[in-house]
């Protein structure tokens, strides 16, 4: 089997690739090649496995290219992120929209020459729901919940899903659109994210910096583990044509939780004098955007494929924790402040 992961280099689309080459397998048939392909080159450990490759550049400019080749499955993660769609709406157009159009021909033009129609997995989000006048907003917001995004990352979300829906309709792809909640606790620096306090709030204490709140302790929101929500890519990617159920977009299973929720966790692995490096800051702009977010998710299409979250934000901080107590710095302030 021959697999493409598009935003390969990034943080979920590498751990993909890891859980993919431990696993070998997948849909019944082994792993033969990885390729990444990204805008900048994926880490170390992945070149220097013998089954990965890597492409470089931007995804609209190798769509021509993929004309001419055969893949069996792709996982397309590629995506500008939600700050920055609403601050440069170029970039989001040509990144998330244009991009997706631009590789679903590549496969459409593959499957009218000639090959099968190669199984596509696209991580859409949760931030195609969003409040509207004419619709009431649900508490918890799931597969029978209409989707009026209010940004425009949401709406380029949700126009590639119908893209998606489309492109399978016709027979040019199998394609699967799954909504992911927010994923924490992401490694690294802070980016354009507007959910990305939700990891700082913990990954800066940890290495024991102060971490800026941007939004009101009570803020509610669906989160995932890096682990699971893996998992439940590779679950949507396996699951046969029938047991997807349709072919409109599967909201992803999350771990429903308020700031304050994540900040009592964070005290209870990591201490008091760790949680006191998270400092009120509000941010007008984020809080704006997030307040339009589902504040919970039912997933029930996506736990009838086996996915699952995680049912204690203490356990999404030990996962970090685990997968970084080899880092120089990352668990500092764990380990001083503790």
């Amino acid at each position: 089997m021959r697999i493409l992961i598009t935003g390969g280099a990034g943080f979920i689309g590498a751990r993909l690739a890891r859980t993919l080459l431990a696993r070998e397998w997948l849909d019944g048939a082994r792993i033969q090649q990885v390729v990444l392909a990204d805008q900048a080159a994926p880490p170390a450990d992945l070149l220097g496995d013998a089954r990965v490759s890597s492409r470089v550049g931007k995804l609209l400019d190798h769509a021509q290219a993929l004309r001419d080749e055969d893949f069996d499955g792709i996982f397309h993660l590629a995506s500008a992120v939600s700050g920055e769609c609403e601050t440069d709406f170029d970039l989001g157009m040509t990144s998330n929209l244009d991009s997706t159009r631009a590789l679903l021909d590549a496969l459409r033009h593959r499957q009218q020459r000639g090959s099968a129609p190669t199984k596509l997995v696209f991580s859409s989000s949760i931030a195609v729901f969003g409040p509207d006048p004419a619709y009431p907003f649900p508490a918890r917001v799931g597969d029978d919940t209409l989707p009026t995004p209010q940004t425009s990352y949401g709406a380029q979300k949700h126009i590639c899903e119908h893209l998606i829906a489309d492109y399978t309709r016709r027979g040019f792809i199998d394609g699967r659109a799954a909504r992911l909640v927010t994923v924490t606790v992401r490694p690294g620096r802070p980016n354009g994210a507007a959910s990305s306090f939700f990891s700082g709030i913990i990954r800066e204490p940890l290495a024991g910096e102060v971490a800026p709140l941007p939004v009101d302790e009570d803020v509610a929101h669906p989160v995932a583990s890096p682990q699971s929500t893996v998992d439940g890519l590779v679950k949507v990617f396996e699951a046969s044509r029938g047991t997807f159920v349709g072919r409109s977009a599967m909201t992803m299973p999350g771990l429903n939780v308020t700031v304050r929720q994540m900040l009592d966790a964070l005290e209870r692995v990591a201490g008091p004098r760790v949680r006191a490096l998270v400092k009120p800051e509000r941010d007008e702009r984020i809080a704006g955007i997030v307040a339009n977010w589902p504040t919970g998710v039912v997933a029930r299409r996506a736990e009838a494929l086996g996915a699952r979250a995680e049912t204690s934000f203490e356990d999404i901080i030990r996962q970090y924790i685990a997968d970084h107590e080899r880092h120089p710095t990352a668990l500092k302030g764990l380990k001083e402040l503790g």
